[in-house]
């Protein structure tokens, strides 16, 4: 499981020209599973992801977490951060976990994070979104669980 995540000012996402979903300062993530992620990834990287300090104190220190500091999350699925590059020009993405398997993985997700976030937003699984956001700092950072955990 990957999760990218950018600190923002503010983020959207627009569905068939109407915004479904935004947020004001917080996180916005890009979700995506390979093969072998399952309900136990997801806890794992739940918890990283909520003791994150990224963001910065009155002196400046990257030493607060998203609650301390205040904001919400936009999490979107997100199947291309497994591309493969490594052959050729155009990107793989066998890598990735094929729809009817991240799906029910990324509803997993959504409803884990809520539970700890009541006020997160989403965008839709397979649905044709145009993100906008504005990255603060801009921060920038790549969670991988097997990096991280070794799975």
């Amino acid at each position: 499981m990957r999760i990218l995540i950018q600190e923002c000012l503010k983020a959207s996402v627009t569905i068939d020209g109407k915004v479904h979903s935004s947020i004001d300062q917080g996180e916005v993530l890009f979700v995506g599973f390979t093969q072998g992620d399952d309900e136990n990834i997801i806890d794992k990287m739940l918890d990283k992801l909520f003791k994150l300090r990224i963001f910065e104190d009155e002196n400046g220190k990257t030493n607060l977490d998203l609650a301390k500091h205040g904001g919400n999350i936009l999490a979107i699925s997100q199947f291309t951060l497994y591309a493969d590059m490594s052959q050729g020009n155009r990107p793989s993405f066998v890598k990735a976990l094929p729809a009817s398997e991240s799906e029910p993985l990324y509803n997993v997700f959504c409803k884990k994070i809520a539970e700890r976030l009541p006020t997160v937003q989403f965008g839709v699984f397979g649905a044709d979104m145009k993100v906008n956001l504005i990255n603060d700092g801009p921060f920038t950072l790549l969670m991988d669980s097997k990096e991280l955990f070794g799975k």
